[in-house]
C-alpha cells in the first residue's frame, strides 16, 4: 500500500512538470499566453510582485491611444516641454532629447516613448494630458483597475524607480492583450525599428528599438523592454505567425543577452508544442439544427465570441465538439435566440460550453400547414 501511494505521488509531480511547460525558463517570473485562445502554455510564479521599469510605458501609451479614439485627444496636438520632462533628456536616461519650450506633437512624442523608451517624452505627454504626471499616474492605475490588473500601482509614466510603482507579469499580460485588442492601427508602431526626431537646435537624433527580438526573424511585432537595477531586465514581448500569436512577459532576466535568449526559447516553445485550433467564428454560422412547424426545415445558429482551444502537439483527435440540444424545436424562432450549445470534450473531458444562437428569423406556417405536418408526424414520424 505504501509503495503504491508513492508511486501515485511521482505520477503526480511528474504531470505537474509537464503541465508547468516541460522547459525552465531563466527569470524570476514569466507567463506565456496563445492570444486568440487566451490559454496559458507557461508560468512562473506569474503573481510575484516586480518592478515593471519601462514595460510602465504600454500603459502610458494605452492612456492616450483611448483618448486619441475617443475624440478627446489629436495626433497632432502639440505639448509643451516643460523643464521636468527636459530634465530627463540630460540625467542619462533613456531619452527622446527635447528641450524646454518645445512643441511636440503626440505622435512625436509617443513614437519617442514606444520606439526611442524616451522617459523625457513620457513626462511631457503626462503633463499634456493630466496638467501633472501625478494626475496621469491615477488616471494609469485607475485604468489597470478597469481592465483586470488588480495587483498593479503606477506612480509615475516612465517606470523610473519607485517601490510604488509596482505590478506582474500576469497583469502586464493582461495590458499587453488589451493594447493589441483595442488599438491594433497604433499597436504597430511597436513593432518599428527605429525613430528620428527632428529637434530643437541640432541634427535629427535616429534611435533603434530596444526590443532585441525584432532583429530576430521570428517574427516578433512588439512589445517593450525593461531595466531596472533591483528587477534587472525585463521584456514583454508578442510574435505573429500564420495569424497566430502568442505573448510572453519575463522579468528578472540577469541580462541583456538572457533576456533575449530566454524570451526566444519561451515563445518557440509555445509555438512547436501546442497548436492552435479555431472553433468558431463570432457571428458566422456554425452548424444547423431541425426546425418543427417552420418555413424552413433547418436553422444556422452562431456562438456571439471567437472561440479557440490550444491543445498539445498531435492531439487534435482527442478534441470534439458536439451540438446538443432538444429539438426538433418549434417554429417560430426569433433571430439570436438561444436554441442548443456546444460542447468542447478533450480527451473525454468537457473543456468548453456555449451558447449557439438562431442565425435568422423563422416564420411559422400556417394553420393548415401545421395540420398537415402534425397528421404527417403522428402516421410517419416524419418532422
Amino acid at each position: 500500500m505504501f509503495r503504491k501511494i508513492l508511486f501515485l505521488l511521482f505520477i503526480q509531480c511528474f504531470l505537474a512538470q509537464n503541465i508547468s511547460g516541460n522547459i525552465e525558463i531563466k527569470a524570476r517570473t514569466a507567463i506565456l499566453q496563445d492570444y486568440l485562445s487566451g490559454e496559458i502554455l507557461y508560468e512562473k510564479e506569474p503573481d510575484r510582485s516586480i518592478y515593471p521599469a519601462s514595460m510602465t510605458k504600454i500603459m502610458t501609451s494605452i492612456i492616450a491611444f483611448d483618448l486619441i479614439k475617443s475624440g478627446d485627444l489629436k495626433l497632432d496636438e502639440k505639448f509643451i516641454i516643460s523643464e521636468k520632462a527636459w530634465r530627463l533628456s540630460t540625467a542619462g536616461y533613456s531619452s527622446m532629447f527635447v528641450m524646454v519650450g518645445d512643441e511636440v506633437s503626440v505622435e512625436d512624442l509617443l513614437k519617442g516613448i514606444i520606439v526611442a523608451s524616451g522617459n523625457d517624452a513620457c513626462i511631457a505627454l503626462a503633463e499634456g494630458i493630466a496638467g501633472t504626471e501625478e494626475e496621469f499616474a491615477i488616471m494609469m492605475t485607475s485604468k489597470a483597475n478597469e481592465i483586470g490588473m488588480f495587483n498593479t500601482n503606477f506612480t509615475n509614466s516612465s517606470g523610473i524607480n519607485d517601490p510604488d510603482n509596482y505590478s506582474t507579469v500576469k497583469d502586464i499580460l493582461i495590458m499587453s492583450n488589451y493594447l493589441i485588442r483595442n488599438h491594433p492601427e497604433y499597436y504597430k508602431w511597436f513593432s518599428e525599428i527605429e525613430f528620428t526626431w527632428d529637434r530643437t537646435g541640432g541634427d535629427p537624433i535616429t534611435q533603434g528599438n530596444r526590443n532585441p527580438l525584432l532583429y530576430k526573424n521570428m517574427g516578433a511585432d512588439g512589445i517593450k523592454t525593461g531595466y531596472l537595477a533591483v528587477e534587472k531586465y525585463s521584456l514583454a514581448s508578442s510574435i505573429q505567425r500564420k495569424g497566430r500569436r502568442l505573448i510572453a512577459v519575463g522579468s528578472g532576466f540577469d541580462t541583456k543577452r538572457s533576456r533575449s535568449r530566454e524570451s526566444s526559447k519561451l515563445l518557440t516553445y509555445g509555438l512547436t508544442n501546442f497548436d492552435l485550433i479555431e472553433i468558431s467564428i463570432d457571428n458566422n454560422p456554425l452548424d444547423s439544427v431541425e426546425v418543427w412547424l417552420g418555413k424552413n426545415k433547418t436553422v444556422k445558429v452562431y456562438t456571439k465570441e471567437n472561440i479557440y482551444k490550444t491543445i498539445k502537439k498531435g492531439q487534435k483527435k482527442k478534441l470534439k465538439a458536439k451540438v446538443i440540444y432538444e429539438g426538433p424545436i418549434e417554429a417560430p424562432i426569433k433571430k439570436d435566440q438561444k436554441l442548443a450549445k456546444l460542447k468542447l470534450i478533450y480527451d473525454e473531458e468537457l473543456i468548453g460550453e456555449y451558447d449557439l444562437l438562431a442565425l435568422n428569423d423563422v416564420k411559422r406556417v400556417n394553420m393548415f400547414s401545421r395540420l398537415m405536418k402534425s397528421l404527417n408526424y403522428i402516421i410517419w414520424g416524419d418532422v
